[in-house]
């Protein structure tokens, strides 16, 4: 089983990076591997709305690092997306590889239903919420299964370990990581023995 963590930040290793790594400690301690996508690396470009991704599962234009993910996404298990909060949603470069995603998905019903997935974002003040109902609204019109936790999936910090800081919100990442692990692990049990 593998989860992937899909960081949009455009700082690497920055807070966003620290949540999910925060997630892939539990979700390690039952043996479920884990890879960290960090956009600060990757370019990807905005959605050109042209549709011709109908029935080729991917986009058809390969300039850029959107394949890749959006790949690594459908071979995964579960899929965490995180994002800092910019002007009050998530970053530019998440919104562009959502906005991608979903008309491939669209376009080609089913490439992500039945994944698990979860969203965090890191805040400094504000948009926290706004931020994470973007990417659960992904994930949801996607027929993907989200995973919560014991309050709002964010953590507060603005300097790159601040967020360490905020003893809540990390707590509430480690349950988030465990709730990840318990239903990966009770589905796969399930679909073993269908």
């Amino acid at each position: 089983m593998k989860v992937v963590g899909i960081s949009g930040s455009s700082r690497k290793n920055g807070n966003t990076a620290i949540i999910i790594k925060t997630i892939f400690e539990e979700l390690s301690k039952v043996g479920i591997e884990t890879e960290l996508i960090q956009l600060a690396e990757i370019d990807i470009q905005p959605c050109r709305a042209c549709f011709a991704c109908k029935g080729k599962k991917n986009c058809v234009f390969r300039g850029d690092g959107f394949n890749d993910v959006f790949n690594r996404m459908i071979e995964a298990d579960g899929i965490i997306l995180g994002s800092p909060v910019y002007s009050a949603d998530v970053s530019s470069k998440m919104k562009a590889l959502l906005d991608r995603g979903g008309v491939v998905v669209a376009t080609n019903p089913g490439l992500l239903k039945h994944k698990l997935g979860a969203s965090v974002a890191a805040v400094r003040r504000a948009g926290g919420l706004t931020a994470v109902d973007t990417m659960n609204h992904f994930m949801l019109n996607k027929e993907m299964i989200v995973v919560g936790s014991t309050y709002w999936n964010m953590v507060y910090g603005r300097e790159i370990g601040d967020v360490m800081n905020d003893e809540e919100g990390m707590a509430n990442m480690r349950n988030l990581g465990q709730n990840m692990a318990w239903l990966i692990n009770n589905l796969k049990k399930a679909t073993e023995r269908i």
